[in-house]
């Protein structure tokens, strides 16, 4: 671990840049494949009726991959918090329990959509000329649907294993057998739409028995009969984990099932007529995929660069590195600029011919709905550096700005304003939105790189006498906000004349990792309810994952060496299965709180509770996401003390009467 921080540390950015970032870009490549070989080869052998069919299909499959990418990446998370734990079984239950619901969701899946496809179909804009196709295409999809959720939730916890070339040789392997068999099952067999579907399908096959093989031979767990058993609170917590994901999957969806409607509505009130802008639209955006798959990949490749140079603040360095990644995405999207405004007609013919109508359509749409795509190259780059850097709340604006927030209400609006044009137009408005709130963003943040030292409450310096006990023993704190709970640590420490850790915990960790003490105490033990953006597949662990489980792992270390009191964290959590902890929760009522808030720590007097209630609540949501049990619940501790009815130094008194009698209890 050391090593890779020095590398991220010191290493030049565009070598860093090159390492992180091109097998990722590989990876989105190849996954972009299967969502247009098939249309390359339909177009050439079945004509454009057969690209709108597999367009309005498309959703059905965007809704399983939704799923699989919730539980897949949601399960690597948890296999690699577990593992950090040292908890290889409860990390076993997890990958477990991730397979099995994506096994039941997909048969579940798999038999609704078989038997409602035609309602399905409607919902996501098929019209009567490509009813027939869509019917064929989709049916043999559907039936495959398994095998394509149970692989792709495979992929993503074969590369938290720690087999990235594994899983990125069995999807390779997926997409090329697909790109060989198209043409086979298309133009030898003519099987047309329908043998897309079967190359399809079997392509995934492949890559399913491949992944499900591997299963026996994980690297860092062992799998058992036991481990596939269904547990609802495993299941809850992989699914939470991987929430970002089925989000993320879940708005493609909805604004590719509102423009396949609106452009079937409004197409058929233009000469173009509703079928020519299904298949040309849905043809754009599976090439735009392919600009946003590289941009992504440069993005999230510089990822690790952003987060420890960041935490280490090396802002020099998290400067220059995001002055790359924006350069990088900027002249890859001017390129394609380029080419979409300049050959749009030789793109869409690539997918095959049509008529003049077509023809007309498709150099609009590349025009217009792709006018400001140059903008994708700081738009989305922006959405990853701000998850990079834990602005979990930034990085979730940004991530539903373009999609949901503007491209929805833009493609209603500007539909009913301007008909099909209106739709078209929809596309540049949104990138234009979006871009402008993710470079305000950038440049508010960037300007506060060199600031933002986090001030703490300065305790008074208490001498540690010799230990007063004969036998090892630890005690945890947890407390809420004012409660005064730290103070009454410092002082159970001096009364007993061990070590307190505190801001010594965050030395231990700031010399493991390298990061700076700063960056440490402003992350931890803060995780916002949006947090859970900062999980995805491209990202894996966020920062604040990291960070607990490099805590925890000195928390480990420090009990098994000496007595010490130890104050937040989930100490009490990560120590709970040994004898010699003692548990302790403080808390107070809001009038005391808020005066210690204002008179110790100098918060104004108006601010202090909304304050209070804040970090409170943050604490809450870090130990409920680590531990799976309430802050603050009697039943996780030995004891809670409210700090004002006693008194800070009974308080402590209390405590160390409670100590001194469990050690004489276990030399007993």
């Amino acid at each position: 671990m050391e090593k890779e921080e020095n590398v991220l540390g010191t290493e030049k950015i565009g070598k860093l840049i090159r390492k992180f970032s091109i097998p990722c870009i590989i990876s989105l490549l190849v996954n972009s494949l299967y969502n247009i070989v098939d249309q390359i080869f339909i177009g050439q052998g079945v004509g454009y009726l057969g690209n709108g069919a597999t367009n309005v299909v498309f959703p059905l499959t965007m809704i399983c991959l939704a799923f699989a990418l919730m539980l897949g990446d949601g399960a690597s998370s948890y296999l690699s918090l577990k593992l950090g734990e040292k908890k290889k079984e409860e990390a076993a239950k997890g990958v477990g329990n991730g397979i099995l619901l994506s096994a039941i969701i997909a048969v579940v899946l798999c038999i609704f959509s078989f038997v409602f496809l035609p309602q399905l179909l409607n919902l996501f804009g098929c019209t009567d000329n490509l009813r027939e196709y869509a019917i064929q295409y989709g049916k043999i999809i559907v039936i495959g649907l398994p095998f394509m959720m149970i692989g792709t939730a495979l992929n993503s916890i074969i590369r938290a294993d720690g087999s990235p070339k594994y899983a990125m040789a069995t999807m390779v392997l997926g997409a090329v057998l697909n790109t060989i068999l198209d043409p086979i099952f298309i133009f030898s067999f003519k099987m047309g739409v329908g043998g897309a579907a079967i190359a399809t399908i079997f392509s995934q096959f492949i890559t399913f028995v491949l992944n499900i093989a591997y299963v026996r031979k994980f690297k860092s767990i062992e799998m058992t009969k036991e481990t596939f058993k269904l547990k609802l609170s495993v299941g809850k917590k992989v699914s939470a984990l991987g929430i970002s994901s089925f989000i993320t999957q879940m708005s493609f969806v909805v604004v590719m099932a509102v423009e396949n409607n609106l452009l079937a509505q409004y197409g058929a009130e233009s000469k173009f007529g509703s079928e020519i802008p299904i298949t040309v639209l849905g043809i754009v955006m599976k090439i735009s995929q392919i600009l946003n798959s590289i941009i992504i990949g440069i993005a999230a490749g510089s990822q690790p660069i952003f987060g420890y140079n960041y935490g280490a603040r090396k802002f020099d360095r998290v400067k220059v590195t995001l002055k790359s990644v924006l350069g990088l995405s900027v002249i890859i999207s001017t390129i394609a600029f380029i080419l979409f405004q300049t050959i749009p007609d030789k793109l869409i013919s690539i997918f095959g011919s049509g008529d003049s109508n077509y023809m007309e359509f498709a150099c609009l749409s590349f025009r217009t709905y792709l006018l400001l795509c140059i903008c994708n190259g700081i738009q989305i780059p922006s959405c990853i550096f701000f998850q990079a850097i834990g602005k979990s709340v930034k990085s979730a604006i940004l991530s539903l700005s373009r999609q949901i927030l503007f491209l929805i209400p833009a493609l209603i609006l500007l539909g009913k304003m301007f008909g099909i044009m209106g739709v078209l137009y929809a596309g540049p408005v949104a990138d234009g939105l979006a871009f402008g709130i993710a470079i305000t963003l950038l440049i508010l943040e960037v300007k506060q790189l060199k600031q933002g030292n986090h001030k703490s409450q300065t305790l008074r310096d208490f001498a540690s006498p010799k230990s007063q006990l004969d036998q090892q023993v630890i005690i945890t704190i947890a407390r809420e906000y004012g409660s005064g709970g730290r103070y009454i640590g410092r002082l159970i420490a001096d009364q007993l004349g061990i070590k307190f850790y505190d801001k010594d915990l965050i030395d231990a960790v700031a010399k493991e990792t390298g990061l700076s003490e700063e960056y440490i105490e402003k992350q931890e033990e803060k995780r916002e309810s949006l947090a859970g953006f900062n999980n995805n597949y491209q990202l894996g662990l966020n920062h604040a994952d990291e960070l607990f489980l490099k805590e925890a792992e000195v928390i480990r270390r420090i009990a098994e060496e000496e007595s010490c009191v130890m104050i937040g964290r989930c100490a009490d959590f990560i120590l709970q299965e040994k004898e010699n902890v003692i548990k302790v929760f403080v808390y107070s009522n809001k009038k005391d709180k808020i005066k210690r808030a204002t008179e110790i720590y100098g918060i104004e007097a108006g601010k202090a509770e909304k304050e209070i209630k804040r970090m409170d609540k943050l604490r809450a949501n870090h130990y409920k996401h680590y531990t799976e049990k309430e802050w603050g619940n009697p039943s996780n501790y030995d004891i809670c003390i409210n700090s004002d009815t006693l008194g800070v130094e009974k308080s402590a008194e209390i405590v160390c009467k409670m100590v001194k009698d469990k050690t004489a209890f276990i030399m007993k």
